[in-house]
Order: C-alpha cells, then structure tokens, then sequence
C-alpha cells in the first residue's frame, strides 16, 4: 500500500507534541507500507532534520514555507473568507510537488496530519484519491475558546478564524473516508461542529521504556515545566504560576526550585528568571528526560489546553506525579490520571505542590507508578489509523496493515 502522508512540520526532533505524534506514525506507517511524507519546513535547523526522517523508511520532501510572505499575505486575507491557518501554512512549491508524485507515484490513500495540511488534500489532483485525515485537535474550537479570552483586535480575529475553520471542518468531514482526534472531548466538539460527522479516536501513545527513570527519585525540592515556550497557553500558564503560585510555594519552601524547560522561550518567560526567586529558564535543551529524573514533580497549569498534554504523560512515565489543571487533566487518558493532582486556584495549586514536595522522594514515585503505562503503547494506539488506511484503500492496491 503507498501512503502519502502531508505534515505541516518535519516529524523530527521528536520533542513537542505535534511532531512527536507525527513522528510514531511515520515510524509505524514505514514498517507497513511504502510511505512518501511530504512536509513543510520552517527554517533551515529543520530542513538539516530530513535525513533523519529518512532513515526510519520514508521517502521525504521537504517543502520551505515563506514565513514573512505569508504574514504579508495574510494580512491581506482577513477580509476574504479563507482561514488564516491555510495562508500562513502556503508553500508555493507544494502544488509542483505533489504534480509529480501523483504523475511519478501516485498514491493508495492519502493522510492529512492537522488541518492546516487537509486543504491540499481536498485540491487537485490530491481529491482524486482517498483521503484519511488526523485533525489530532478540533482547530475551530481552539480559536474560539482563544477568542472568549481575548480583548480586541484579537478577539475578533480568533473568531473569524474560527467561523472559517469550522466552515472548512465541514467539508473535510464530507470528503474523507475516515477523520480521527486525539480524545473523546475532541470528538464530542467535532461532532457539535459536524453533528453526525465520521469521527473517531487516535489517543496519544507514550514510549514508556524510553522515559522510565534511571535513577532513584531525586531528593531536591525542584519542580518542572516541559513545553515551547512560545506557545501562547504554555507562556500563560508559567507566567501565572511564577506570579501567583510561586511565591506561595517559596514561603513554605524556600529551597524549592522551579525549572522550565522548552526551546524558544519568549521574553516574557525569560525574565522570570532571578537569582533570589529559584526559576530557571533552560531554552532548548537536546534532551528533557534529565531534567525530569531530577526533579520531584511536574506541573502543567494550563487553562486553555487542549487535546492531550503529552508533557504530563512523559513526566509520569519519568517517575513523577503532575499538578494539573481541570482543562489538562479532562483531556488526560484515564490510565494516567492517578498520578496527577486537580487544582484551579493559586491558594489550591500551591497546596497541592507543596504537599507533594513534602512527600519523601519513594512516595512521589509511588504516585507515578499508580498509573498503568502499559495501555499507552505507540503501535496500539495507532491500530485504529492502519485500519483506516486499509479500509480506505481501493480494493486492487489493499494491503493489510
């Protein structure tokens, strides 16, 4: 079976949560079939990563996308009627690409990673062929639940985005064999966008051996933070708990430390940083999971989160239970959820810190090792996806997968 398989971002580093889901399914899909990833590139750190996408089995082209074009562009836009996500993910060598492997190698089934990349899959001459789409998030709720906290010109930007992107949602749903997101709240607000849509669930999978712990549970009093941190809910989210919980937690603990780890820290995050208040600001690292050995639990304060924060699986898989909001935690598997503790408020978010830091470093392992890893593996959670494509895939080319 040939795969033509569009993401909106090279599947490589595996080190945030969209490429590391794109990431398993190339690495699955290569195994299975005759895959051919076409992907957008943003700058040229990531366009050094193709031969590493390359090596697990791929065939790969990666396309630039011209950046300060498109904000040009898409300034010019918001008047029409399409979503800003398409204009600012426009690549002008995208459509010759896929011309000549349609002509050179034309495909079984198409899969389209994220909205953002279904559109060119809905284009000439990609809608000649079936088409498989992992939105993994309900893009048009995104900005509107972004809208409601935002004051104008924002507001009203994010809700045309949304109006749009809710719009488009429709017409993929129409056209693809098969539409799958990351969780059931995901697809509960697709199908409030597209009721009766066909849509189903891929949950989010975890490469339990490669985080388990190597060492004991670190004895430090030290809290973790692993995200971008460009990423408007994560830059929020640290922002309010350095000013609001923080200095809770350092009136009990002043030995306490706070580290965020992420690449691209805004500056915003970057002055958090002081030598009397114990925040650390790492920017990019080339691996977290040390960062996560060594502390004694992880947070993720988001209150706009969405679909499902693989940083709290990692840190869980790492030995290390999580403080979490309600809007992380709904959107968690309930095979992790043990492990995590529930607060909303600054006085309830500092308690429930503390009281974890106050445990003996065993009892914080213990809380991690209550949640039940094991039904989080990569290729089972992916088996809904090969069964898609296979389903998907004219009769005379089927293989199973």
């Amino acid at each position: 079976m040939r795969v033509l398989f569009l993401t909106h971002r090279l599947p490589y580093a595996p080190n945030r949560g969209d490429r590391l889901r794109a990431f398993h399914i190339v690495r699955s899909l290569a195994a299975r079939a005759d895959l051919e990833l076409v992907s957008l590139v943003h700058d040229r750190d990531e366009l050094a990563q193709v031969p590493r996408v390359e090596a697990m089995g791929a065939r790969v082209t990666a396309v630039p996308v011209p950046r300060l074009r498109n904000l040009a562009r898409g300034a010019a836009h918001l008047l029409g009627r399409q979503p800003l996500t398409h204009v600012l993910l426009d690549a002008p060598g995208l459509s010759g690409v896929i011309r000549s492997i349609v002509r050179q190698r034309p495909p079984d089934v198409v899969l389209a990673y994220c909205s953002g990349m279904a559109r060119f899959a809905l284009e000439p001459p990609l809608s000649d062929f079936p088409l498989v789409v992992d939105l993994v998030d309900v893009d048009s709720q995104k900005w509107l639940a972004l809208s409601e906290s935002s004051s104008w010109p924002k507001r009203w930007i994010y809700e045309r985005e949304a109006q749009h992107l809710a719009d488009f949602e429709r017409r993929l749903s129409a056209a693809a064999s098969a539409v799958f997101v990351v969780n059931d709240r995901e697809r509960k607000l697709m199908r409030m966008v597209v009721p009766g849509s066909n849509v189903a669930v891929v949950p989010v999978g975890l490469d339990v051996e490669t985080h388990a712990p190597r060492t004991p549970p670190a004895p430090r009093a030290r809290v973790v933070f692993c995200g971008v941190m460009n990423y408007t809910p994560n830059v929020d989210g640290v922002r309010w708990f350095a000013r609001d919980v923080w200095p809770l937690v350092r009136a009990k603990r002043p030995d306490a430390q706070f580290v965020i780890v992420g690449s691209d820290p805004a500056s915003i995050v970057r002055r958090l940083r002081a030598a009397d208040n114990g925040i650390e600001v790492t920017g990019t690292v080339d691996d977290v999971r040390p960062y996560l050995w060594e502390s004694a639990l992880s947070i993720a304060p988001l209150f706009m989160a969405r679909g499902v924060q693989t940083k709290v699986l990692e840190a869980v898989a790492a030995g290390l239970p999580a403080v979490v909001t309600s809007a992380v935690f709904e959107g968690l598997p309930t095979a992790i959820r043990s492990a995590c503790r529930v607060a909303d408020t600054a006085e309830a978010y500092a308690a429930a810190t503390l009281a974890i830091l106050d445990l003996p470093p065993s009892e914080r392992r213990r809380i991690a090792q209550t949640a039940d890893l094991t039904q989080l593996g990569w290729d089972a959670q992916l088996q809904p996806l090969h069964d898609a494509l296979a389903s998907a895939t004219p009769r005379k080319h089927a293989v199973a997968v």
